[in-house]
């Protein structure tokens, strides 16, 4: 059966960070995952987990100057020292809520920087990840984001994602694969997934386009969804979608 976990960065907006773990749990979903929970003390965030009775399934690590625009510095050569003070930070937190998971993002691509040079940067990064996770029996992740909604992301498809990852050398790094991120940039959905779900960590979806719930727009997600229980996925599925409506309480519909 899949396991379906809340996207408390982009449902239930209309509540506090904290409250939003309760509206998860009250709409049937047993894990969440978010972008990022350092405003708030960890041993909070544990709480309102606790309290709620779901589990923290994924969260990212700390990602450069969000707000202004950054999305990521693990690909970064100039930044290797605060992505792995991040990647710290973010392991205790992982420690503090039982979390497996954490996520890399690559960063924009800078000018002038050879790809060569990024590439080895990221290697070095997730590796380094990689090892912190180890030593509490979970994953680093690193995810692709679609070029067309984050114009110049150095890591935009499947493929590149997985020769660095098989570059690392790290039995606990695994891709994050974005069902919405992969239709933009490369279709051809089920046998992908079926291709590379030993290296798949984690899934999330929204349909395309519009990056809406299931059942939105062109993505058959009938059809995938008894695909991956077909080839035997296990993992969680992050709720990572813009509501159509409401705050996504109403847009459950398509769960069945």
């Amino acid at each position: 059966m899949l396991r379906f976990s809340a996207n408390l960065s982009f449902l239930f907006l209309d509540l506090p960070f904290l409250e939003r773990f309760a509206a998860a749990a009250a709409c049937g979903f047993k894990g969440v995952e978010f972008h990022f929970p350092y405003a708030f003390p960890a041993d909070e965030v544990a709480d309102a987990a606790r309290r709620a009775g779901v589990e923290v399934v994924l969260f990212n690590a700390p990602a450069g100057d969000w707000a202004g625009g950054e999305r990521g510095i693990a690909a970064l050569p100039d930044r290797v020292a605060e992505f792995r003070a991040g990647f710290d930070q973010a392991a205790a937190y992982a420690r503090a809520l039982h979390c497996p998971r954490i996520n890399c993002l690559a960063g924009l691509r800078p000018a002038g920087v050879a790809q060569a040079l990024l590439e080895d940067t990221l290697v070095a990064n997730l590796a380094y990840a990689a090892d912190q996770m180890a030593a509490q029996h979970g994953q680093a992740l690193v995810e692709p984001l679609n070029s067309r909604d984050t114009p110049g992301f150095f890591l935009d498809r499947s493929a590149p994602a997985l020769a660095l990852i098989a570059r690392a050398q790290r039995p606990n790094l695994a891709l994050q694969y974005d069902i919405y991120h992969a239709q933009v940039m490369e279709g051809d959905l089920a046998r992908s997934l079926q291709t590379h779900l030993a290296h798949i960590g984690h899934l999330q979806i929204a349909d395309n386009p519009g990056r809406h719930e299931p059942g939105t727009g062109e993505i058959n997600y009938p059809f995938l969804f008894r695909h991956l229980e077909h080839i035997g996925y296990t993992g969680w599925i992050g709720c990572e979608y813009v509501p159509s409506r409401g705050n996504g309480a109403e847009t459950l519909g398509w769960m069945g």
